[in-house]
This record gives C-alpha cells, structure tokens and sequence, in this order.
C-alpha cells in the first residue's frame, strides 16, 4: 500500500523539544497535520505554520491515517494508546501507529497486540539524534513492527530522519534503542571526564577536541555535547529525566534478560546525584557539572 501524500492525513501527539521539529518536517513535506499536546502552548508554533489542533488524542487519532506520538514515560505511552480515551479505542481501521518515544520493549508488544486486534499496523520507532537531529530531519530510526507495515510509512519517516532500519518484530525498535542508550550512558562519563582532565591540566579544552574527536576517542557526544559543556551550555537537546527513565528501562530489561551491566549502572547513580540537585530538566551534557 502506498499513502498519498495529496490524502493522508497525520497526526502528531507530543511537541516538545524533539516532536516540535519533526511535526514541523512533516508540515514542511507537503502534508496535513492535526497536532495534540497535553500543553497547547507547545503547539502554537506548529498551529501557525498549518498544523491542525485537536483537543484529545482520541479526537486526533480519529480523523487520521497515520498517527505519531512522541511523549515523555511509558506510562504515557500506556494511556495515550490503550486506555479508554486512547489512541487504539478511537483510530480509523487500517490506520498506521507510529510510536516514535523510547519506551518499553514489553510495552511496545502489547500495543501492537492491542492494535492487531482492532485491525491495526502498530510500530514502535523509537529514534537517536537529540534536538539538532531533529530540526535539521536527521535522525536515526529504529523500527520494531512487520514489514509491509515498515515499507508503507517509511516515506514518512525519511521526512524526519536519514537512518532508518527496521530491526525486526514488534519491540524491536526498543530493544535497540537501548542499546544506543547504553553505549551513550557510559560514553558520555568519558567525555565528562576527558575534558575535566584537560582543564585541570591547563589545556585549552576546545583545542584539545581538535586532536581527538576525529581519532578512535571520536563520538557524537564527543564532537556535539562536549562544546556544549565548555561553554556552559547546559540546555536541553535531551532531558535528564528522560534519559535516567531510559536508563531504568535497560537496566530492568536486561535484568529479565539475566544480564548485568555495570557500566550502565554507574552512570545512572550520577544522573541520579545529577538530578537531586535540581538538574533534572538540563541536558544530558549537564553531567560535567558533577566533575567541573
């Protein structure tokens, strides 16, 4: 099946730091657009630029062909799809589910189970390029769902990112999320603590990044957020909310796995001590506030 983009209607559900940008690609694209977020001032930008409001999400979800919801927990993502009032209970038979938030692998197989049931094509697509990925329609996708499902919106989903791979099944897309989070979380210790060290050495740490992120030391957080840390730049691309409930949900996963990750424990401790004091709303690169 294809979708016309002259036809297909889309709904996007949740416009904060990420969502904003990639609803706005989508309106850039060519296509109509409803929007919901529980904060319709998060909206109002979007509004502007054509994008349709809704007052509910079941509202949203029954006036569309495809509908995309990025929020914030996966107890959001479990009311927004399966309550009374949810997504699943309101869409059009037929109708395409997108769950772009990082969420629960299991979570993510009883959505799709659910939607099966009611005659429709859930995929969880959790994605990875924080808030400049997002805006400049770079990110990358990971896809857990069937694949004739996949090839039907994946034209939609090259609207907003560049790497895009289904991954397999149903919960699949979460699974490997995770292990973007996990490699992320101890990396970004070393970034923090590479450049505490260059400071304390005496070095300029901006030149220091010159020499080694372009040799095997080279990351994105490496070559993106530790700019941001040297200059104090401690803005949200990616909250420290999110990414300590991101952590959890590896942890436990891998728990039911047998698996133990101590790498991924340390550095959820910190972003808990992060936290505590009051940066929970920071970025993800507000880390070097424990060693600075």
């Amino acid at each position: 099946m294809k979708l016309n983009k002259d036809t297909t209607i889309l709904g996007f559900i949740g416009t904060g730091v990420m969502g904003k940008s990639m609803a706005a690609n989508l309106l850039k694209a060519g296509y109509k657009v409803f929007v919901y977020n529980r904060t319709k001032s998060k909206a109002e930008d979007l509004i502007k630029q054509g994008a349709v409001w809704k007052d509910t999400a079941a509202e949203l979800a029954a006036g569309t062909d495809v509908v995309i919801t990025m929020i914030g927990y996966p107890k959001d993502v479990e009311e927004i799809y399966l309550s009374e009032n949810g997504i699943i209970n309101h869409a059009k038979p037929g109708s395409y589910l997108i769950d772009m938030t990082t969420s629960s692998p299991m979570l993510a197989k009883r959505i799709y189970e659910e939607a099966r049931a009611r005659g429709l094509y859930a995929m969880d697509a959790p994605v990875s390029g924080g808030d400049i990925g997002a805006r400049e329609a770079r990110l990358s996708i990971m896809v857990g769902g069937e694949p004739e499902a996949f090839e039907t919106v994946k034209p939609i989903l090259e609207i907003m990112g560049k790497n895009i791979v289904l991954q397999g099944g149903p919960g699949a897309g979460q699974y490997t999320k995770m292990c973007n989070q996990i490699a992320i979380a101890s990396g970004m210790i070393g970034v923090c603590e590479a450049i505490a060290y260059a400071k304390k050495a005496g070095l300029d740490p901006l030149r220091v990044l010159k020499s080694i992120e372009s040799g095997a030391a080279g990351s994105w957080s490496l070559s993106n957020l530790a700019p941001r840390m040297i200059k104090g730049d401690f803005a949200p691309g990616f909250y420290v909310k999110h990414f300590i409930k991101d952590m959890k949900i590896a942890l436990e996963s891998a728990k039911e796995m047998g698996l133990e990750l101590p790498g991924l424990a340390l550095a959820l401790s910190l972003y808990e001590k992060l936290a505590a004091k009051g940066e929970e709303n920071s970025g993800t690169q507000a880390l070097f506030k424990l060693y600075d």
